[in-house]
């Protein structure tokens, strides 16, 4: 089911199975490395995080690599190289996700993005070497569907949240709903300044929940989302969402990752509770690939 509208949703998660729709963190993951790293002139139209000072390509490719040592302590890394004509292919979860054997390539809205749903050495990897079927929505364009940028599942229940902006348009939520095969898909609209709702919310584990409410039109939106996950609810204040606190993600059940920026605006009383909810917080520097309007969930395409 898709639920457009508050009541709909609430209505819609109690109907759920109690059994779990899939292993709520990956074991794997992909990396794409920021080869000829650069910002996006396309993507600074629409991107209020990005940075307008020069970036640095060797800072953020040493970031990357650390971030790729630092994750594989945890999960296995599948790392990619760049190419200087996606200089926004650091951030392959927008274009590239998976779910039950599945291989879902998205639709991008800009050119430079378009051209990285090409790359057959990922595409083999996954249907050559996992034996994935694919679905693509790449050459689609009745729509724009920028996979777990906008959408945020919940991988323990089968829930996807799915933010409306320039990223993501109606016909692309429907089309991720079928893709990923979702038990229920949420619908909403994001405020005209907000680019991903992965930047603006987290699901963690299945177990709790991260979000800046200003970031949504609807204010009811995000108190529906939280009565899912009861007393386990982050309420990011706005100098969270904007240091990408927002862009956590946990990697394993006792683990939330975030950059270094993200866990130093982290209010002390929510380190607190995440600390009380079974998570350690892990967390890496990666200021220089920030820049581009990203942080550490955008870099990591999950794998199950």
């Amino acid at each position: 089911m898709i639920a457009k509208r508050p009541e709909e949703f609430r209505a819609a998660v109690g109907r759920l199975p109690d059994e779990p729709w899939s292993r709520a963190t990956a074991a794997r993951v992909l990396l794409v490395r920021p080869d000829g790293f650069r910002l996006d002139a396309d993507a600074q139209a629409d991107n209020v995080y990005m940075a307008v000072d020069d970036v640095r390509e060797e800072r953020a490719l040493a970031e990357h690599r650390a971030l790729a040592g630092a994750l594989a302590g945890s999960v296995d890394v599948v790392e990619f190289a760049g190419d200087p004509a996606t200089p926004d292919a650091v951030f392959p979860n927008n274009v590239f996700a998976t779910a039950a054997g599945r291989l879902i390539v998205g639709r991008m809205r800009h050119p430079t993005r378009r051209r990285e749903a090409e790359r057959a050495d990922i595409r083999r990897y996954f249907t050559v070497g996992l034996g994935y079927d694919v679905v693509d929505l790449s050459g689609r364009g009745d729509l724009v569907a920028e996979l777990t940028g906008p959408l945020v599942v919940d991988r323990r229940r089968g829930i996807g949240y799915c933010g409306l902006s320039g990223r993501c348009d109606r016909a692309g939520a429907a089309a991720m709903h079928a893709a990923f095969g979702l038990r229920l898909t949420f619908v909403f609209a994001l405020r005209p300044e907000e680019y991903h709702t992965n930047v603006v919310m987290a699901v963690l584990a299945g177990r709790a929940l991260v979000v800046h409410a200003g970031s949504f039109v609807d204010g009811e939106v995000p108190r529906a989302i939280a009565e899912v996950y009861g007393e386990r609810v982050l309420w990011l204040s706005a100098a969270e969402k904007h240091a990408f606190v927002g862009n956590a993600m946990a990697l394993a059940e006792d683990e939330v990752w975030m950059s270094s920026r993200a866990e130093a605006a982290l209010a002390p009383e929510h380190r607190a509770a995440l600390e009380a909810w079974g998570f350690g917080i892990r967390s890496v520097p990666l200021a220089e690939i920030e820049k581009a309007g990203g942080s550490l969930r955008c870099c990591v395409a999950e794998i199950f």
